[in-house]
């Protein structure tokens, strides 16, 4: 972009303040602007700072319920108060204002403080560590501090030790972990972590980690088990063995530890085998009689086979390929699971539920040639828990159905298709995927109608028209509705826009960012 052109992306109220400190001189465009312009020279912008009685009340309006800077939305707990919280998609929903918190001084003598000289030592030399990332000004974090010291407490009788690490103060660690809100907890398991995807109270935590470190693989030894299990669990894995004890035993073990939601078995009696084989998928490993199964009740599963060897890596990499049904319908229990996969790259197909019957087995038929490639998600646009959030996150509009590629956050591009839902077609849009050969979509509003406000209004479509026209320098503020900080901003951003509307070489804008996108810009809070 040529150097005279200034595109600012306001996020503070800091940077309109340092913006309005500047003199007006270098302003002038034309002779005709020049009498506008001198008006101006001396004239004090010490306004914008003094608060008038709206902007006041707003400010102490957002000010006594801050949201986190880095939006809680990112935290992939999916408790019972987080009901739009997904993961991945979070930031869909409004960020969540902190309620009112307890102080920090809670007795947690047990919990050991990380930093980035001793991180390593303390995951190395402990087989159960929990870490939990924080941020002090984090309203969550105060209130999750006495539930975690309590468990602390509890689980140091069990070799497990619980730590944190202030995410502020450590920022390369907390960008080694990819920490995107607050608290984020990771759980390792002999120097390997996962994140921790229970409840954020004392008993939810020792009950999520009792789990961890109990009883990896249980032995099935008659048919009226296997029967039992095959008929009341979703996903199971069974190992048959020429032994329940030795090296191969060990390695299942040490793999079903990187599983939250899969329940490993194992067996030497070739009957239970037999159950298992018949009942839906039989998995090979070695091409020997010493295999894993992994069941579930999907009619979307399809049958795996690996030449992998028996150790905990590969048994892991295989177990996460594969747990997953090609479709998966997107809900909060399944939303872990989405976003948890080793498979990055997502097909999601957005229908209505009186349209699912017809194009759900469609999507599924397709689903088949990309098994280990992509993660196939079917999405209820009238599901309002769920589908109906999701769609807006992503701009899809209508009743479908549409599909889209979505490569994830750490990308965030995504990818429309809204022509004829076949699978010869749907299995063209996720070829082209894979090899990069689509256009990204990008959510837009409406064009305004009329655009004569002090404050311009741009959208995705008008981007370039307005913020990009190298004759004007641009001040954009990138906002949500639902921000307070955003709120309290507005009087202000207003009176500087009224301010400079003489001058016909400056334009002051603001995009909601909840709805509209573009290239140029990426905005990573609100």
């Amino acid at each position: 972009m040529p150097s005279h052109k200034r595109l600012v992306v306001l996020l503070s109220l800091t940077t309109l303040l340092l913006f309005s400190s500047f003199t007006l001189t270098s302003t002038k465009k034309s002779s005709q602007n020049d009498n506008t312009a001198n008006e101006n020279d001396d004239e004090d912008l010490s306004f914008l700072e003094e608060p008038d009685e709206a902007a006041t009340t707003a400010h102490h309006r957002a000010d006594s319920n801050l949201p986190d800077p880095d939006g809680d939305d990112e935290d992939l707990e999916l408790d019972e108060d987080d009901d739009n919280d997904y993961g991945d998609f979070s930031s869909y929903s409004p960020s969540h204002f902190e309620a009112e918190q307890p102080p920090w001084d809670v007795d947690d003598k047990d919990v050991v403080v990380l930093k980035e000289r001793n991180f390593t030592t303390v995951i190395e030399n402990n087989q159960y560590v929990m870490v939990e990332f924080y941020a002090p000004w984090c309203g969550h974090c105060q209130a999750l501090a006495p539930e975690y010291a309590a468990a602390a407490t509890e689980l140091k009788n069990y070799g497990v030790v619980l730590a944190k690490i202030d995410a502020t103060a450590e920022q390369e660690m907390a960008h080694e972990y990819d920490v995107q809100g607050f608290p984020s907890i990771f759980f390792f398991v002999d120097g390997e972590h996962k994140p921790y995807t229970g409840h954020r109270t004392k008993d939810g935590i020792v009950t999520w980690v009792k789990k961890k470190i109990g009883p990896g693989v249980y032995n099935i030894s008659t048919a009226d088990d296997a029967e039992r299990i095959l008929t009341s669990e979703n996903k199971v894995v069974l190992a048959f063995l020429t032994t329940l004890v030795g090296s191969e035993s060990e390695e299942l073990a040490a793999a079903s530890k990187l599983e939250d939601n899969v329940n490993f078995y194992q067996t030497v009696v070739p009957d239970v085998a037999k159950l298992f084989h018949n009942a839906l998928l039989w998995c090979w490993l070695r091409g020997r009689m010493r295999s894993s199964a992994i069941l579930s009740h999907s009619e979307f599963f399809s049958p795996c086979l690996s030449d992998g060897k028996f150790v905990k890596a590969e048994i892991a990499d295989f177990v996460a390929i594969n747990k997953l049904a090609l479709v998966t319908t997107f809900s909060k229990e399944t939303a872990p699971l989405i976003f948890e996969s080793k498979i990055k790259k997502q097909l999601l197909l957005f229908v209505t539920k009186k349209n699912s019957d017809k194009f759900f087995p469609i999507f599924g038929e397709a689903a088949k040639l990309f098994k280990g490639k992509l993660v196939f998600v079917h999405v209820d646009m009238d599901n309002e828990d769920a589908g109906k959030p999701v769609a807006s996150f992503f701009g899809i509009t209508g009743k479908g159905p549409k599909v889209l590629a979505y490569i994830g956050n750490n990308d965030g591009r995504k990818f429309l298709y809204d022509g004829e839902v076949t699978v010869d077609n749907t299995k063209a849009f996720g070829e082209d995927f894979l090899h990069d050969k689509l256009k990204p979509f990008l959510k837009s509003d409406p064009v305004p109608e009329t655009n004569d406000g002090d404050v311009k209004i741009v959208v995705g479509d008008n981007f370039d028209d307005i913020v990009l026209d190298e004759s004007k320098d641009v001040l954009l503020e990138v906002y949500a509705p639902w921000c307070g900080h955003c709120q309290a901003l507005e009087p202000t951003y207003n009176k500087l826009a009224k301010h400079l509307r003489g001058i016909e070489s400056i334009v002051i804008a603001k995009m909601d960012g909840s709805t509209n996108e573009h290239p140029k810009i990426k905005v990573t809070q609100i």
